[in-house]
């Protein structure tokens, strides 16, 4: 079984680099890979693809030696594990809000006796069903992970009971969401406070966390302790070069 770039970062203390993807783009794995990125969050929360165009993404990654990272538009757990059996790395679980819901995921992504998720064997995880040496279940529970979503005041005041699952690898902060639902909080929180429960939350229980990030926080969110950091992406990429690309046209020629 592929051994996960992701979860070998974060046992030795690293940072993961992580960057987004939303469409169906097999190139970008290639270049993703060549420019030293860990993980590629697949996002199928607000993006559609195909279930062969994600099949066809987690192959891309295997040949690269690079992490995928579903985010998952469903909490189905036969679908869940199928991303798993497909190639997956890990999974992004968004909008998870209690201890509860945390501990329905793992019981939906990973094998007895620390989950209840089914086995297949055939899949792309377990090298279509040819020897990988024993203890297939074991090392998929060591070489998958499960990354949940803060993106609510009562996922935040749940944080610290969330971290404490076991089969939890990673919390992650969903700014947006949160940014968007903490002025209705009561008491009212900052995103910087709202930051802050969760780090410690993590830090307590020895789990990793991080966020979507621009640039200039980079390394104020680092020395904060965040080892899970999403920079980079397709969108911004192409806008970007678009606006750039304009400007161009507008500086050498000048017409509209």
């Amino acid at each position: 079984m592929r051994a996960s770039r992701t979860l070998a970062k974060l046992r030795a203390g690293k940072t993961v680099r992580i960057c987004g993807l939303g469409h169906f783009v097999p190139s970008y794995v290639r270049h993703a890979a060549h420019y030293g990125f860990d993980c590629i969050w697949l996002d199928l929360e607000h993006r559609t693809m195909a279930d062969r165009e994600v099949q066809a993404m987690l192959a891309f990654c295997h040949q690269f030696d690079i992490d995928c990272m579903v985010r998952s538009p469903t909490r189905e757990k036969v679908q869940l594990y199928r991303y798993l059996e497909d190639g997956a790395a890990g999974l992004m679980i968004p909008h998870v809000t209690t201890e509860d819901d945390a501990k329905e995921l793992v019981q939906s992504t990973k094998f007895p006796p620390l989950g209840n998720r089914g086995i297949d064997g055939a899949g792309l995880d377990s090298d279509f069903y040819l020897p990988g040496g024993p203890g297939f279940t074991e090392q998929a529970n060591a070489e998958t992970f499960l990354v949940v979503q803060i993106e609510s005041p009562e996922a935040v005041g749940n944080a610290e009971k969330i971290a404490a699952v076991e089969g939890v690898d990673g919390l992650f902060i969903g700014p947006a969401d949160l940014s968007l639902r903490l002025p209705h909080a009561k008491p009212e929180m900052s995103l910087e406070e709202a930051t802050e429960r969760v780090a410690a939350a993590a830090s307590k229980h020895g789990k990793a966390w991080g966020r979507p990030v621009g640039l200039d926080a980079l390394k104020t969110f680092h020395q904060q302790g965040a080892r899970l950091l999403a920079h980079g992406g397709e969108f911004l990429a192409i806008k970007d070069m678009l606006e750039n690309a304009a400007s161009g046209f507008d500086e050498m020629i000048g017409e509209e």
